[in-house]
């Protein structure tokens, strides 16, 4: 990886001269030394010990613990806690930060510099300068000054951030086996990052699945815990720098997160679930990882939002304090999952001493920080939190920001790579991920049909041909992905077809586009690209495995039938059931979800002007391939898989000629599912907002009407956003549109705080005043609106200024027998 640019050793790096814009990362130090009223001291670079503990490479280790007892000897109780509360960037500014002084920020996958998740690479670099001066002010009382971390989720590339190169993810490198190009992964991803000014990302995950109808199953590597252990520490080096040497948290790289602390990958499919079984088996499963992570020196690790054997992760003392630090030997901070603290028995997001007790040393508290915040600050001073654990927590806060030379660095935009816009995509990085996807992608069938001549006519068709939202899937821009993204919102990268158009047009030869494969123009062959629509955490887990796509599968016997040999490119966050997808195309290649850089496959697919290939598949799989459509895993727990882990072929080892079972009995007795909208995803259901200024849609639930009247946006129940909260400023309107005629009665999970002052009427008759009022301040609810009160679809909802309505589900139910009138009780 070429990186240009002063070297960062000579700005303001750990242990060297100090000059030029290192200035106000000494001054930081110097201010929080002066109100230590202890002498400055030089401080050299840290490397983490071997036994975990961030610690000076050049300087002895009880150094950096006086100094660090002598911060938390002369901080408030106020002070402590707020290191240990992380609020997200979307509910505080600069001066809250002034005013608690948190010890670290972080921002969600829909979370964005002005409440833009679009928000352009000059913005994050602004708002980190911002929240670094915010924290790094003289403290009114003379107290130290600690500078604050940025969080942020980095998991394929600094995806947040339009214009970053985004890496195939997990599942992709994991195919790959390939240590050294993860590391460098790592090592591109944490320049990326640090050119918009944040210090941590929350990766890599290290979940060993094994159970793939889970949404997460992307996130991780293999179903092979050694596997996993192997890449995931190499993406630990590749973020932070090699232990031990003089790069190991420099100023080019990041605080890596080894993640999720125990067990993610084994709740049966579930996100947020219960992994059981006796713990030998699940250490041995799914703590395995963790020790390469810790022997790579990563500094911080995640706790699960899921259980093992019923207790939740983040109050289980005996997994976070017991086996990852007495047994596994960590010795970094362990951070917590998004409210995750809120889950466990006896807790709230608001009030969870149970997990600080447990070993949880900062809390992911995005929206409810200040009452966690007060709550903390009071248990602390009634002895509820013992002072003990309250320091022991703050040290680790403390030992992860020496050991990244917080207290030397400048203000963000000041850092080697801070502002460094040339580096976000740079052409470097691009070829490495191009590298990746090329080294990713799985040939599992291939009757003669590839490699395509360079100077061939080739149709490109499609849902996926032409989209780098979905081939980039989950955590690219926003957090679920995909939705109204464009191209447009991913600059400097290139899709698939356009992958393929540029290698056609080098060799002589044409690429045709037409998503649904209507051309006039004779072609040579045709690739047809479609898979899963992006999607993350919870909205991504399914029933089964089979793939569903009958469009797609319509277009490739449409091409094969007209004698065009039809290559298949499958986009997936899984292996999936795709028999008759198998059968239907000449070539079939896993693409997994490769990210940006298109031009990957098209290196495998299109060969020379004569047909030979230039280059040959490499990838294989990591995880096995589910042989059976109602498959509860492609792990090989359901009986012989259809294709092994390790297994792949190429274009010197070709695959068979063989036809795949086809018949499916969940097919056969496959029925419309009734929901319209639940656990945050929307099944044939369309919203839009109207008001005085015209109407507008609101995709995925989310946007505002044109006036402002009504606004919608997600928040939690059971899950991250699995619910939707309508606030009505004026009057205005909330049109439910679903993609079929109807005469059902619709069910509607819902919850109300205040009771409507004004009427609020849905559909032909409904009033729901009455209704809502009974309902005020009690929690969530069911209402049953009748088929016969609702009238025909689409259904307006109209309310006036003052109406504040939280939605978690809407179900279609046969209708009922209501005879009544359409103003009571429902």
């Amino acid at each position: 990886m070429a990186l240009s640019g002063a070297d960062d050793r000579q700005v303001g790096g750990r242990g060297s001269r100090v000059g030029g814009r290192a200035g106000s990362g000494l001054a930081v130090r110097r201010k929080a030394m002066f109100a230590l009223g202890a002498a400055a001291l030089a401080l050299s670079s840290c490397a983490s010990m071997g036994d975990g503990t961030a610690a000076p490479a050049t300087a002895s280790k009880a150094n950096h613990e006086a100094e660090i007892a002598s911060l938390i000897s002369r901080m408030s109780v106020e002070r402590k806690v707020a290191q240990l509360v992380m609020p997200d960037i979307s509910t505080i500014t600069p001066a809250d930060v002034r005013r608690y002084r948190f010890g670290t920020i972080l921002n969600g996958g829909n979370s964005g510099p002005g409440n833009n998740d679009k928000a352009p690479a000059g913005e994050w670099i602004k708002l980190a300068d911002a929240m670094w001066d915010a924290s790094t002010a003289p403290m009114e009382d003379g107290g130290p000054v600690i500078p604050l971390l940025w969080g942020i989720d980095a998991v394929h590339g600094n995806n947040n951030v339009p214009g970053a190169t985004i890496f195939p993810h997990n599942i992709g490198l994991g195919a790959t086996r390939d240590r050294d190009l993860v590391r460098r992964i790592g090592a591109a991803t944490a320049a990326e990052v640090a050119v918009t000014g944040i210090d941590w990302t929350f990766a890599p995950s290290v979940s060993v699945v094994r159970d793939d109808r889970w949404g997460r199953t992307y996130e991780s590597y293999s179903e092979d815990p050694a596997l996993v252990g192997r890449l995931g520490a190499a993406m630990v080096e590749g973020l932070q720098g090699k232990r031990g040497s003089p790069d190991f948290l420099s100023q080019r790289h990041v605080i890596a997160t080894a993640k999720h602390f125990l067990g993610d990958g084994g709740t049966g499919g579930v996100d947020q679930g219960d992994t059981k079984g006796d713990m030998a088996t699940i250490k041995a499963i799914h703590a395995a990882p963790y020790k390469p992570a810790i022997a790579a020196g990563v500094e911080s690790v995640m706790a699960s939002f899921s259980s093992v054997n019923g207790e939740k992760m983040h109050g289980s003392q005996q997994l976070l304090t017991g086996l990852l630090r007495r047994e596994l030997g960590f010795r970094g901070l362990t951070v917590g999952d998004w409210n995750a603290h809120g889950q466990v028995l006896g807790c709230s997001n608001t009030d969870c001493p149970i997990a600080l007790n447990a070993g949880l040393d900062v809390f992911m508290a995005p929206e409810e920080w200040k009452g966690l915040y007060e709550t903390m600050v009071r248990q602390v001073r009634t002895g509820i939190i013992a002072q003990s654990r309250l320091d022991e927590a703050v040290a680790r806060v403390l030992r992860v920001k020496f050991a990244y030379g917080l207290f030397d660095k400048p203000r963000p935009s000041a850092r080697a790579l801070g502002g460094r816009f040339d580096q976000l995509g740079s052409p470097e990085h691009r070829a490495i991920a191009r590298e990746a996807v090329r080294k990713s992608l799985i040939l599992l069938k291939n009757d003669g049909a590839l490699p395509l001549r360079s100077n061939a006519r080739v149709l490109v068709a499609g849902n996926g041909a032409d989209s780098i939202a979905r081939q980039a899937g989950g955590w690219s821009i926003t957090w679920q992905g995909g939705g109204d993204l464009t191209n447009a919102d991913f600059p400097g990268a290139t899709s698939i077809y356009g992958g393929i158009a540029e290698a056609l047009k080098a060799g002589g030869g044409q690429a045709v586009f037409a998503p649904d494969g209507e051309t006039d123009q004779p072609v040579d062959a045709a690739i047809v690209v479609f898979g899963e629509e992006p999607y993350a955490e919870f909205l991504g887990d399914r029933k089964d495995l089979a793939y569903r796509d009958e469009a797609s599968l319509a277009l490739l016997k449409k091409l094969r039938a007209r004698g065009i040999p039809v290559t298949a490119v499958f986009l997936s966050g899984r292996p999936m059931w795709v028999n008759p997808f198998l059968n239907a195309a000449d070539a079939f290649v896993a693409a997994w979800l490769p990210g940006s850089e298109g031009g990957g496959i098209a290196d495998l697919l299109i060969g020379n002007a004569q047909g030979r290939p230039r280059f040959d598949f490499t990838g294989r799989l990591s995880f096995s391939w589910p042989a059976r459509c109602d498959a509860d895993a492609g792990n090989g727990r359901d009986g012989a898989p259809l294709f092994r882990r390790g297994q792949g072929y190429g274009y010197r080892a070709a695959p068979p000629r063989r036809t795949y079972a086809a018949d499916c009995a969940i097919y056969a007795a496959e029925r419309l599912e009734s929901s319209l909208f639940g656990r945050g995803r929307f099944s044939g259901l369309t919203l839009s907002a109207s008001d005085a200024g015209g109407s507008a849609a609101l995709v995925n639930g989310l946007g505002s009407s044109p006036g402002g009247r009504l606004v919608a946006k997600g928040v939690d129940r059971a899950a991250q956003e699995d619910s939707r909260q309508f606030n009505w400023t004026g009057p205005a309107t909330l049109t439910l549109a679903p993609a079929a005629a109807t005469n059902h009665d619709l069910l509607v999970d819902y919850a109300i705080d205040v009771a409507p002052q004004n009427p609020v009427r849905i559909g032909a008759q409904l009033d729901l005043r009455e209704t809502l009022n009974v309902a005020a301040g009690k929690g969530w609810r069911q209402m049953r609106l009748p088929a016969r009160c609702l009238g025909a679809a689409p259904w307006a909802l109209a309310g006036e200024a003052g109406l504040s309505l939280r939605i978690s589900a809407i179900t279609l139910a046969p209708p009922s027998a209501y005879t009544g009138d359409c103003k009571g009780i429902f």
